[in-house]
């Protein structure tokens, strides 16, 4: 990282110091150029970048960490070079921040539903060691594919019954 002053309105950085200081490669700030979000002044085939350019690498690397596409972060970070900008650019904002926040709990949900397939199937898999019964693959595959125990219980048991088969975890 360089050290800057704040006061330094005045101060430009090269792409090796921009890319240092944010921790991206070369690549991903020209990337960024190439897209618009960026707006380096050129000095024959040298990029300078301003302030102007740091903060609005900033915004997009903040977006991106909150999940946000790029051209969505595009659309946000323009909005303050227009007018009236401030209300229309929060507004917005507010209807993206709403829409990734329902993203992210329906996630939260999937991942939560599978931690207790995962729990489950391991009390099953500790409980069979346990006691020392045969492991039904089918069974624990019903079960594990359909999220319940009837139907997969009653699959396993049917397929045994058969003579299908049966055979001990790998």
């Amino acid at each position: 990282m360089t050290s800057r002053s704040a006061s330094e309105s005045t101060s430009t950085w090269s792409i090796a110091e921009i890319a240092a200081e944010f921790g991206v490669t070369h690549r991903t700030v020209r990337h960024y150029e190439e897209l618009g979000l960026l707006a380096p002044e050129r000095r024959g085939t040298t990029r300078v970048y301003h302030r102007r350019d740091r903060t609005r690498l900033a915004l997009v690397l903040r977006g991106k960490r909150l999940g946000f596409a790029l051209p969505e972060i595009a659309r946000i970070i323009d909005m303050y070079d227009e007018w009236p900008g401030q209300e229309r650019q929060l507004r917005y904002l507010l209807s993206q921040i709403d829409d990734r926040r329902a993203a992210l709990e329906a996630r939260r949900r999937d991942v939560e539903e599978s931690l207790a397939e995962l729990a489950e199937l391991e009390r099953r898999c500790r409980q069979a060691l346990a006691t020392g019964a045969e492991w039904e693959a089918e069974e624990e595959a019903t079960a594990v594919g359909t999220g319940g125990e009837a139907g997969g219980e009653a699959g396993g048991e049917a397929g045994g019954e058969a003579g299908g088969d049966r055979r001990d975890p790998p």
